[in-house]
């Protein structure tokens, strides 16, 4: 006997029948391309209880919910959130599972689900576990049979994260995004080099060999039009490969995989795929750009106090544009640089960069011009705050009424726009 959240309605003596929606799921999809699959055999179950429930008014609806291909860690399903949608929609009166981990491994994501189905008064049924959330008992054995879903979610974690470092120590590919210059062997799980594309990875060593800088280097690229890997995933997705960027390049250059090696938790181990890269020329490249990445966020980490931090865009690219200074003879110059030109190359941003002192000047001359007592009315400044501005301490003021500030290389404009309905100035 199966028990579970009793449903209020059913068809004996005129009273509504119970829709039955039946939610499946399977975490991976291995053998859901066979005929009679994991979801088909839980769904079978389900319809079979309903069944059984026949003179309740239970009945059950010819929608399927089913999730082949998802984890029970989280509530990222699209047949749950479709089923989730026709509970608000008040469309199903009873969710009915094959076990309770199929709709959730986690406690919490768990919770939230059975919250909702409390508030459109839907019940919940597992066909094989026996329980009844009406009473407290019934809770308490919902929730030890779920603490053991979770328990063994957490177990088959581990063991898959052991495997796959097991698997990398020996040099295996385990999966993941595939990189320029091999493709993976529809056959074994391994790597394989594409001639093609190997080609164009030793160019790109060869090019930063020679200029010594990624942003050189990207905008060469960017000339030859050259962009990352293309691939198609298991479920036959297109991922058209995209234009570098100053990451992706230098993850590139750094990639243990193109010397033939695979690095796990900071060890490198010999990898079983052909190398691409002689090792001499990736470890004297990994050493110098490890180096310049290190002195670059010693930079960042460095208090800069920009005024105009997270407000200031280039009026060219649309981009944000970050504070950064630089160093020379025990002297400090800051100024902003457009996101763009950082991240694709000095060449693909007309407005490229602006010293600091000149547009943070530009923008408080023109407050000072554009704050009419009118306007300060308008905006709620008190007279403390204007007269702090005109002494000197403009970042309070600053943060406060300024919504973005628009720069534009290619002419100097600078256009201040404030948080008053979107004035100008």
């Amino acid at each position: 006997m199966h028990n579970s959240f009793s449903p209020k309605n059913g068809t004996a003596n005129g009273v509504k029948a119970v829709r039955c929606g039946i939610y499946t799921r399977k975490s991976t999809e291995e053998g859901l391309d066979q005929e009679f699959n994991s979801l088909h055999a839980q769904r079978e179950a389900g319809e079979a209880y309903i069944a059984s429930q026949k003179e309740a008014g239970w009945k059950a609806l010819p929608d399927h919910y089913d999730d082949g291909g998802f984890s029970g860690g989280n509530l990222d399903r699209p047949a749950l959130q479709r089923l989730l949608a026709d509970i608000e929609a008040r469309r199903v009166d009873c969710v009915v599972v094959y076990k309770v981990d199929r709709l959730s491994r986690s406690l919490l994501d768990f919770a939230r689900v059975i919250d909702r189905f409390d508030q459109r008064s839907v019940s919940f049924v597992s066909v094989t576990q026996q329980f009844n959330t009406t009473s407290s008992l019934g809770r308490l054995t919902l929730n030890i049979l779920l603490s053991f879903a979770q328990f063994e979610r957490e177990i088959i974690g581990e063991r898959t994260r052991d495997k796959m470092s097991a698997a990398r120590r020996k040099g295996k590919w385990v999966g993941g995004t595939p990189v320029l210059g091999y493709d993976v062997d529809p056959g074994g799980g391994r790597l394989v080099v594409n001639e093609k594309e190997a080609r164009r990875v030793r160019e790109i060593f060869g090019l930063y060999k020679i200029h010594r800088s990624l942003l050189k280097v990207l905008a060469e690229l960017g000339t030859r039009r050259w962009r990352n890997k293309s691939w198609k995933s298991k479920r036959s997705i297109e991922h058209v490969g995209r234009p570098f960027t100053q990451t992706t390049l230098r993850n590139l250059l750094t990639n243990a995989i193109y010397a033939g090696k695979v690095e796990h938790r900071g060890t490198i181990y010999p990898g079983e795929h052909a190398p691409i890269i002689e090792l001499s020329l990736w470890e004297e490249l990994n050493a110098e750009i490890g180096t310049r990445q290190r002195q670059r966020s010693d930079l960042v980490r460095t208090n800069q106090n920009a005024l105009l931090a997270g407000l200031l865009f280039c009026q060219s690219c649309q981009r944000p544009m970050i504070a950064t200074y630089t160093a020379k003879g025990g002297r400090r110059f800051r100024y902003y640089v457009c996101q763009a030109a950082r991240q694709n190359g000095w060449d693909s941003c007309p407005t490229k960069s602006v010293a600091a002192a000149l547009i943070e000047d530009t923008v408080v001359a023109q407050l000072r011009t554009a704050l009419s007592e009118e306007t300060r009315q308008q905006l709620q400044i008190t007279e403390t705050d204007w007269g702090c501005f005109l002494e000197g301490d403009h970042r309070g003021l600053v943060a406060g009424v300024v919504e973005h500030i628009g720069y534009d290389g290619t002419t100097g404009a600078v256009t201040v726009r404030l948080g008053l309905e979107g004035q100008q100035s």
